[in-house]
């Protein structure tokens, strides 16, 4: 049995993923509003309301605390010179191995909150698709994006 890969991304991307997770849950609290403003109008039925309370506090739950956490703690990865292997999911657990021979190109991606965060996401792209790491310190993800691009040439240079 292989282990899984070593290393782990920035804990940072946890506090990222939960602020992800806020912004969710607004949504389902303004949905939420919407259907109690109906219900005021149509029926005013208490049992609405309740429901409503109930889905918003299990949602703010799974959205800002357990989903990221468990994100978190299940995302790995791996350079090697011949290979990438990359573990993460939520409920099934994905492993994937990316051949360096099949890398084309690496690009780093930094939007905003993870901008204010000193994060960075690096995509590897194949020909068949693209594969992301999240929530890597920048300084991290520039290293990496470099070692990447230099072993993808080397391993074509091989073939």
């Amino acid at each position: 049995m292989r282990i899984e890969p070593i290393n782990r991304i920035s804990e940072k991307g946890l506090r990222v993923w939960r602020i992800y997770g806020v912004f969710q849950t607004l949504i389902v609290v303004v949905s939420g509003i919407g259907a109690s403003v109906i219900n005021y109008f149509i029926g005013n039925f208490l049992w609405v309301y309740i429901v409503v309370g109930v889905v918003i506090l299990l949602m703010a739950y799974f959205l800002i605390y357990l989903f990221p956490k468990v994100r978190w703690m299940r995302w790995r990865y791996e350079v090697r010179e011949q290979e990438i292997e990359l573990q993460h999911g939520l409920f099934v657990v994905k492993r994937t191995l990316v051949p360096m021979v099949r890398v084309q190109h690496v690009d780093t991606e930094q939007g905003p909150i993870l901008r204010k965060y000193d994060l960075a996401s690096i995509t590897i792209s194949t020909a068949a698709t693209n594969h992301i790491i999240p929530a890597l310190l920048t300084a991290e993800a520039d290293e990496l994006r470099g070692r990447i691009s230099v072993l993808a040439r080397v391993a074509e240079d091989d073939v």
